[in-house]
């Protein structure tokens, strides 16, 4: 074997072992279309891609919130939820969406914003809006939402106190009541 084989297996070895420490920068926009497409193992699996890369998936999994495909949008949301506080950006999106026809696509919009806790403050208009929801799950996680957003939802407790009279809700809402007052 030669001195310049060996100096050339040495570069090959060498760039391999470089190569993999570098971790590879996932294509955001193929996740995003693996994501809205119809294939459920692809879905999925792109779903918790888009999660684990947190912050830059929140613009595309954002616009999704308007797809006409009510399934995809509640998916979008669900997805927002398990990126957490880092989907901040979403947030006015996510507002938008507690408007949404689908029941799914309101309950799941309603756990983001509670998922991204205090940074969700600007929905807290439309979280109160949303306690007269005809749907009691929304109505639930409404308040969840309002009490994960904290002291900045104050606004919200007389919307509250209302709701703890009048729906079954009264445990979530007297929970979001003392979050919000910092109890």
């Amino acid at each position: 074997m030669t001195t310049t084989t060996r100096v050339r297996g040495a570069l090959v070895v060498a760039l391999a072992l470089c190569c993999r420490q570098q971790p590879r920068t996932p294509d955001v926009a193929q996740l995003l279309a693996d994501f809205a497409g119809s294939d459920s193992d692809k879905s999925g699996k792109a779903s918790l891609a888009l999660i684990s890369l947190g912050e830059p998936a929140v613009p595309g999994l954002s616009a999704m919130l308007t797809n006409s495909d009510a399934r995809l949008r509640a998916r979008a949301a669900t997805t927002l939820w398990g990126i957490g506080a880092k989907a901040g950006g979403a947030s006015d999106a996510l507002a938008r969406a507690l408007s949404d026809a689908d029941v799914e696509v309101r309950r799941s919009a309603a756990m983001a914003l509670g998922a991204i806790g205090p940074s969700a403050a600007p929905a807290v208009p439309a979280l109160i809006a949303t306690l007269k929801d005809r749907d009691y799950g929304v109505r639930q996680q409404a308040a969840q939402a309002l009490g994960a957003i904290g002291p900045a939802a104050k606004a919200a407790l007389p919307a509250l106190a209302v709701a703890a009279k009048h729906d079954g809700i009264r445990p979530t809402v007297e929970e979001a009541q003392r979050r919000i007052q910092g109890q």
